[in-house]
């Protein structure tokens, strides 16, 4: 006897084949006044209005970004490097740190997501629940979710790494569309994670760093220390003299505040095209982008090339990234007046 067809819906639920039914008479059935009919995409008895979470969509896979190879400097410079990685802070002397930002740095998670899980009360301190604000020093025993957290201190010299960032990736770890994010194209970092300092939005490229310290974003991203921001920015048009001398002595005023240009000038372009310079103290959201809509401008092209001391290597190509020397590393930290690992700040006399 041969075996019945399994129908797709059949396959599908991993149900038997079954006898085929007989038809049976249509009958209808009224419906309670507002009641909707059930569809596969809505649940029985909820309405369109109510709004249904779309589900996530799975993650690209998407190929790692390439390391830029440079010559090794010479034996002195290499040697003071060796010197300055094989470097340790003496972690007894280590100033207490708040609580969340020291089990983010742990790889734990987000800042943000630490503060609720303190909240909730799922973070405990020496066998106590931990409370907002508490900090935390190298003796202490920290647990989140009954697990025993290995806390890492920032008791030898950062990481830093400088990427070219391409239009079409995010700044972001998550990301409910599924899009490409610049972390799954970096290597991971072994003892800690990367955190991006300031970021830039989907469709800008350019210069994107990196570190694994939390202090030396802070000295980078924060207002209070304006550190300079350069762009490359193309626009289908012109500035006028006048407009650019209202963008660097006046400003103008956008939805969240007055804006200003430290510098801009002129770089050239093609046909309709032109190219201009720009240096801004601020990192708020699209605000290069907004600064020309303001001039009845509309931005086509926008790439950083630099960012404080750091400058975009001739170099680095789209999707490249170059991790910096530990030498190279000290000078950014000297810049950025924090103390290098076994050092002890000066007292003022």
């Amino acid at each position: 006897m041969s075996k019945q067809p399994t129908s797709k819906r059949q396959w599908r639920d991993g149900a038997a084949p079954s006898a085929k039914k007989t038809a049976k008479p249509f009958k209808s059935k009224a419906r309670p006044k507002g009641e909707t009919r059930k569809t596969a995409s809505q649940p029985y008895g909820q309405k369109a209005s109510d709004g249904i979470k779309p589900q996530n969509v799975p993650k690209q896979r998407v190929a790692k970004a390439k390391k830029l190879v440079v010559r090794n400097p010479n034996q002195k410079i290499m040697e003071h490097a060796r010197d300055l990685k094989e470097r340790r802070s003496d972690l007894s002397r280590m100033e207490p740190e708040r609580l969340q930002k020291v089990l983010a740095a742990s790889g734990v998670g987000s800042r943000r997501e630490m503060e609720e899980w303190i909240n909730n009360g799922w973070v405990t301190v020496n066998g106590k629940t931990a409370q907002l604000g508490d900090k935390v020093t190298p003796d202490d025993h920290v647990t989140v979710k009954g697990s025993i957290i290995k806390l890492k201190w920032a008791d030898r010299l950062p990481r830093i790494i400088l990427y070219y960032k391409q239009e079409g990736e995010i700044v972001s770890r998550d990301d409910p569309q599924g899009r490409v994010s610049i972390f799954d194209r970096l290597p991971q970092a072994a003892s800690s994670r990367w955190v991006a300092i300031g970021r830039l939005d989907i469709n800008t490229s350019g210069l994107l760093i990196l570190t694994t310290s939390g202090e030396l974003v802070q000295r980078f991203a924060h207002p209070s220390f304006e550190v300079e921001r350069e762009y490359a920015v193309r626009v289908l048009g012109g500035l006028t003299g006048e407009q650019m001398r209202v963008l660097t002595e006046e400003g103008v005023m956008l939805e969240d505040g007055l804006a200003k240009v430290e510098r801009i000038y002129e770089q050239g372009g093609e046909g309709a095209n032109k190219w201009y310079n720009v240096v801004i103290k601020e990192g708020r959201n699209r605000e290069v982008r907004r600064i020309f809509e303001s001039q009845g401008l509309t931005v086509s092209r926008l790439v950083r090339v630099g960012f404080g001391p750091i400058g975009l290597p001739n170099r680095l190509k789209r999707g490249q990234f170059y991790e910096l020397n530990p030498a190279e590393v000290a000078n950014i930290i000297k810049w950025a007046d924090m103390l290098l690992p076994g050092e002890r700040r000066r007292k003022k006399a």
